[in-house]
């Protein structure tokens, strides 16, 4: 087990159709649930399957500009914000329209 990943070994485990990428995983030594990752939202509305977590979930937005929905709370966020969904609460983000996807930097921090 080495406990580093490259970007280049992400991108190469993935598909084309893949919008997001896990970083570190219990492969590379990750336990009780931390993990991270990079996704990229480009639609402009919610999922209709938000994310749902026993554990918090951390968010960097690093580029574009959107909104993020916790629960019933919306939200705007551009590059630089930082937001956490706790336990249990829903969670989704969508672009904001004529404006550059959303990507993320998200981290699952352990139980």
């Amino acid at each position: 087990m080495k406990p580093y990943v490259t970007l280049e070994e992400v991108i190469a485990s993935q598909s084309d159709s893949k919008k997001g990428y896990k970083l570190l995983t219990e492969k590379n030594g990750c336990v009780n649930g931390c993990c991270s990752g990079i996704t990229i939202y480009s639609d402009c509305e919610f999922s209709t399957k938000p994310g749902c977590h026993d554990d918090q979930e951390g968010f960097y937005v690093l580029e574009g500009e959107g909104f993020a929905k916790l629960d019933d709370l919306i939200f705007p966020i551009k590059a630089g914000d930082s937001f956490i969904a706790l336990p249990g609460v829903e969670h989704t983000i969508r672009t904001k329209e004529d404006c550059q996807a959303v990507k993320v930097f998200w981290f699952h921090s352990g139980i």
